[in-house]
């Protein structure tokens, strides 16, 4: 069974190895390491920032939402690479947009680097818009968004 649950202190290095299973992949395109393979994932957590899919008692997939005034940042969304092609990462995105329901903010934001383009793809597929394309902290970034109706 699969279930989202916010993480514990606990789940950091499952945190951590989920992410790495699922960003190396970019690393060759890229030619460093992507932006969630250097994140604080102690502090995200200790933050309640981290919402996982559990399988098993371990992280299977994971998201980090960072509340904004006037939009909800899905700042990182990974699934691990055994469990891609089961729909979690489709999962988080719909947790996401309830949550910035609950918020009261009517539009999600997000961003993803230039060479992920099945990212980019798979977003564009869940409603999401390119606003624009530019370099931020080092990286070559495309800036997305979709507007979020409220219930």
């Amino acid at each position: 069974m699969v279930t989202l649950r916010q993480a514990g202190i606990e789940d950091v290095a499952g945190i951590e190895a989920l992410v790495r299973a699922a960003y190396s992949i970019y690393l060759p395109r890229i030619g460093k390491p992507p932006g969630p393979m250097l994140d604080d994932y102690h502090a995200l957590v200790a933050d309640g920032r981290v919402t996982v899919v559990d399988h098993a008692g371990r992280p299977a997939g994971l998201i980090v939402l960072l509340p904004q005034p006037d939009h909800l940042l899905l700042d990182n969304v990974a699934v691990a690479p055994e469990a891609q092609g089961r729909g979690l990462g489709r999962r988080l995105i719909a947790f996401a947009e309830a949550e910035a329901r609950r918020l009261g903010l009517h539009e999600i934001r997000l961003y993803t680097h230039i060479t992920m383009t099945e990212n980019i793809t798979l977003y564009r597929r869940l409603g999401f818009v390119e606003t624009h394309r530019g370099e931020q902290a080092g990286y070559s970034r495309v800036f997305m968004r979709k507007p979020i109706s409220p219930n």
